[in-house]
């Protein structure tokens, strides 16, 4: 059988990962003259961050950032919007009405 491109592929790789996620880890020595010097221990989750919250993983970040984002649109509501401009001012929704008649009056 001979390898083939398919894209597809690669598709239902990244929606298995996302879904399910995968967890990779690593130990590494270095070491010189066979004398072990460093010791290093990696360990990376890859997943969606809803498979991430499921499955304990950060979930402290997830809560202070949902709580933030509560807390702005709180905020948000309870400022005045006397520093907005109207509409009126911006002339949105104002008609079209007498443009003519300024043209006519320039030319």
């Amino acid at each position: 059988m001979r390898p083939r491109k398919d894209d597809e592929a690669f598709v239902d790789v990244l929606d298995v990962l996302l879904r399910d996620g995968a967890v990779l880890r690593a130990d590494v020595i270095v070491s010189v003259a066979e004398i072990p010097l460093v010791g290093i221990k990696l360990t990376a989750a890859i997943a969606g961050m809803e498979t991430m919250t499921d499955y304990g993983l950060f979930e402290k970040w997830d809560a202070s950032r949902r709580n933030a984002a509560v807390s702005r649109r709180q905020c948000a509501r309870s400022k005045p919007d006397r520093d907005r401009p109207t509409f009126d001012e911006l002339d949105v929704g104002s008609s079209h009405k007498g443009t003519d008649e300024r043209d006519n009056v320039t030319q």
